[in-house]
C-alpha cells in the first residue's frame, strides 16, 4: 500500500467526502431535470388531448363518423417547435384522419388495458411518447384519439447533461484535490514548524521554541503545550546541572579539608594533643560528609521516584524528644532554651522514619540559626481534622524574597553574611519533598532579625 504524506492524506480524505457529496448533487440534479422534462412533455400531451376532444364532432347519422374539420384547420395554421402527432380511428379501428407530419406512418394501437396511459414507443426508429384516448357517445365507444410527441430533443438534452456531469465530475475532483492539498499544506505549517524545531532541540540546545500560529486553534494549543513542555525540560536540566555542580562543590569541600589536614599531620612529628585535635576535626568533617551523602542519596531517591512511605502510628511527642536528644550537645553549647507545650500525647499515622527526618531538619535549622542564649518554642494544636505543629525560633530570620527559595536544593539565605553557620542548603528541600509525599502541610513564616516559625499540619488519625 502506498504511504501518503499527512498533507496528501488530508486532501485525499477531503476529496472522498467531496466526491460523495458531488455525486449526490449531480444525481439529484439529473433526476430533477429528467423529471421536469418528462413532466413538461406529459403536460403538453394532456393539453393536446383536451383540445382535440373539445373540437371533435360526432355524426350519428353516418355510423358515428368523427368530424375533425376544426382540428384540420388549426393544424394548417399552427407552427409547433416540437410537433404533435395526431391520429383518429373509428369504432372499427379504421383510420379516419391523421396529422400530415405522420406522412405514411401510423401510431401504434395498444390493447384496451393501456387506454389513457402514456407509452414510450418508436416511430420510424425515433422515440416518441403517445397516449390513446377512447372516444364515447352515450357510453358507447366510437373510436380512438391518438396524441404523440417526439422525445428526440429531450433524449438529446438529457444525454448531453449526463455527458457533461460525467466529464465534469473527475475534472472537479482533480482541481479540488490540488486546492485541498494547497490548503492542507498551509494548514499544517505549524506541524512542519514543530518537526523542524524538535529536530534542532538537543540536550545542549533547549532554548528554541515553536512559533505560535496566528489562529488560536488546536495547533495553537499543541504548540503552546509543547513549548511549556520544553520549558519544563529546560528547567529540569538546568536544575540538574546546578544540583550536580553544587553537589560536587559540597563534596569537594570536606574532602579538600580532610586532605589538607592530613597533609599537615604528615609533614612533621606532632605531640599527642595535636594528633587528637586534628583527628577529631577530621572525624567531624567525615560526619558532615556522611550527612551530606545521606541527604544527596535521599534527594536522588526522590528524583527516581523510588521512595515508598509506610503507614504506621507515629507518636509525635516521643519523636520530638528523640530529635532534641540528638542535638542536646549543640543546644547545651549554644545555651538555647527549649519550650514545649505537650498537653497530652499527640500522634498521627504516617512514616515514622520520614517524619523523624522532617522534624530533625527543622529543629537542626532552628538550633543552627538561633543566637546564643536563644529560645525555641515547640507547640501542638488540635483542629477538627488535623494536628498542627509549630516550631519557632528567635534567630536571624529569613527575608521575604528568600522564603520561597529556601526549599530549593543548596540554597542558603544570607550564607555570605553568616559564614560561621555551616550547612549545604538541603534540609528544607528534603522537608518540602517529604511533606508532599506524606501529605503533610508545610509553611514557613519569618522576619529578618526576629525569627522563623515553621508550621506542620498532620492529618488526624485514630490509633490502630
Amino acid at each position: 500500500m502506498v504511504s501518503l504524506s499527512y498533507k496528501n492524506r488530508i486532501a485525499f480524505n477531503y476529496i472522498l467526502s467531496t466526491a460523495l457529496l458531488i455525486s449526490i448533487v449531480f444525481i439529484a440534479l439529473y433526476q430533477i431535470i429528467f423529471h421536469n422534462v418528462n413532466a413538461h412533455i406529459n403536460f403538453n400531451i394532456q393539453e393536446e388531448v383536451k383540445k382535440h376532444i373539445d373540437e371533435i364532432e360526432i355524426d350519428t347519422n353516418n355510423s358515428y363518423l368523427i368530424q375533425v374539420d376544426q382540428w384540420r384547420a388549426r393544424e394548417h395554421n399552427t407552427v409547433n417547435v416540437n410537433p404533435v402527432f395526431v391520429q383518429f380511428l373509428d369504432c372499427n379501428n379504421e383510420l379516419i384522419d391523421k396529422s400530415p407530419n405522420l406522412k405514411g406512418l401510423q401510431l401504434q394501437l395498444f390493447p384496451a388495458k393501456d387506454n389513457n396511459q402514456l407509452k414510450d414507443v418508436f416511430l420510424n426508429n425515433k422515440p416518441i411518447r403517445q397516449i390513446q384516448v377512447p372516444l364515447y357517445d352515450n357510453k358507447v365507444q366510437i373510436g380512438y384519439l391518438f396524441i404523440a410527441m417526439s422525445l428526440d430533443d429531450s433524449v438529446v438534452i438529457l444525454q448531453k447533461l449526463k455527458n457533461i456531469l460525467l466529464i465534469s465530475f473527475p475534472l472537479i475532483l482533480f482541481v479540488l484535490f490540488f486546492i485541498a492539498r494547497l490548503i492542507a499544506g498551509r494548514s499544517i505549517k505549524p506541524v512542519v514548524s514543530i518537526i523542524e524545531t524538535a529536530s534542532m532541540i538537543t540536550r545542549d540546545n533547549l532554548t528554541d521554541r515553536i512559533a505560535l500560529p496566528q489562529n488560536r486553534d488546536e495547533l495553537y494549543v499543541l504548540s503552546t503545550t509543547i513549548n511549556d513542555f520544553l520549558d519544563r525540560i529546560e528547567n529540569a536540566v538546568e536544575r540538574e546541572k546546578q544540583f550536580t555542580s553544587d553537589a560536587s562543590h559540597e563534596l569537594r569541600t570536606p574532602l579538600a579539608i580532610l586532605k589538607g589536614t592530613l597533609e599537615v599531620l604528615v609533614r612533621k612529628p606532632r605531640n599527642q594533643t595535636e594528633y587528637e585535635e586534628k583527628i577529631g576535626f577530621c572525624v567531624k568533617e567525615i560526619d558532615r560528609l556522611n550527612q551530606l551523602v545521606d541527604e544527596l542519596l535521599l534527594l536522588a531517591r526522590f528524583e527516581n521516584q523510588k521512595l515508598n512511605a509506610k503507614s504506621e502510628d507515629v507518636y509525635l511527642n516521643a519523636l520530638v524528644l528523640d530529635v532534641l536528644a540528638t542535638y542536646s550537645q549543640s543546644i547545651k553549647e549554644n545555651k538555647i532554651s527549649i519550650l514545649s507545650s505537650f498537653e497530652k500525647e499527640y500522634y498521627t499515622k504516617s512514616d515514622h522514619y520520614l517524619v523523624g527526618i522532617i522534624l530533625s531538619n527543622i529543629l537542626s535549622n532552628a538550633i543552627k540559626y538561633s543566637k546564643e542564649g536563644g529560645e525555641i518554642n515547640i507547640q501542638f494544636f488540635e483542629e477538627d481534622d488535623a494536628l498542627l505543629c509549630t516550631i519557632s525560633d528567635r534567630g536571624i530570620g529569613i527575608s521575604e524574597e528568600d522564603i520561597s527559595k529556601v526549599v530549593h536544593p543548596f540554597y542558603r539565605a544570607q550564607a555570605y553574611n553568616h559564614p560561621e553557620i555551616k550547612g549545604v542548603g538541603l534540609g528544607l528541600s528534603i522537608v518540602n519533598r517529604l511533606c508532599t509525599l506524606l501529605k503533610i502541610g508545610f509553611f514557613i513564616e519569618s522576619q529578618e532579625k526576629i525569627g522563623t516559625t515553621v508550621y506542620l499540619r498532620f492529618p488526624k488519625h485514630s490509633l490502630s
